[in-house]
């Protein structure tokens, strides 16, 4: 018996009219996100990164050489704000990982690129966060962890479009 179904108990004891079953999915789910959370955010503090700036600079590495984008596309292709944004990339400027322009058509866009520095630090902060997120799903193994993803695609898919 985990905590989850201890909750759920204690609901239909105290409220036998109502059905506390969504909790074991979603309540779960809840728990393993933060849990999951806490154990990347441990490999990214290795590399000096927080979560937003592990995001930001992995969203530039990703793009290709020249690595950079337009910080509004930068938003997008990462889980933050724009103003959130700001704050990470003046950090990251301040740090020497990534260097902050005005767009040469729009001076008022502002392009992000990812210095040699950047390049080097999120290498190697990526092979190590894929390194965990394979020993993470080997604790599932292979079998769950194929079973689980077509299922969490297609809740995300249905949740996205709401």
């Amino acid at each position: 018996m985990d905590r989850i179904t201890e909750i759920q108990a204690e609901w239909r004891r105290e409220r036998p009219d109502l059905d506390p079953s969504p909790q074991g999915v979603i309540g779960r789910l809840h728990r393993v996100a933060l849990l999951l959370t806490e154990r990347l955010v441990e490999v990214y503090a290795q590399y000096g990164l927080s979560e937003g700036e592990f995001d930001v600079l992995a969203a530039l590495r990703r793009t290709g050489e020249p690595y950079e984008r337009a910080a509004g596309e930068l938003a997008d292709h990462t889980l933050v704000t724009t103003g959130g944004l700001t704050k990470r990339v003046d950090r990251l400027v301040a740090r020497g990982l990534v260097e902050r322009r005005a767009e040469a058509s729009d001076a008022r866009r502002r392009i992000v690129r990812l210095t040699p520095e950047g390049q080097d630090l999120i290498d190697r902060a990526f092979a190590a966060h894929l390194a965990n997120e394979h020993r993470l799903l080997d604790e599932l193994g292979g079998r769950e962890s194929a079973a689980i993803e077509p299922i969490l695609t297609r809740w995300l898919s249905l949740l996205e479009e709401q």
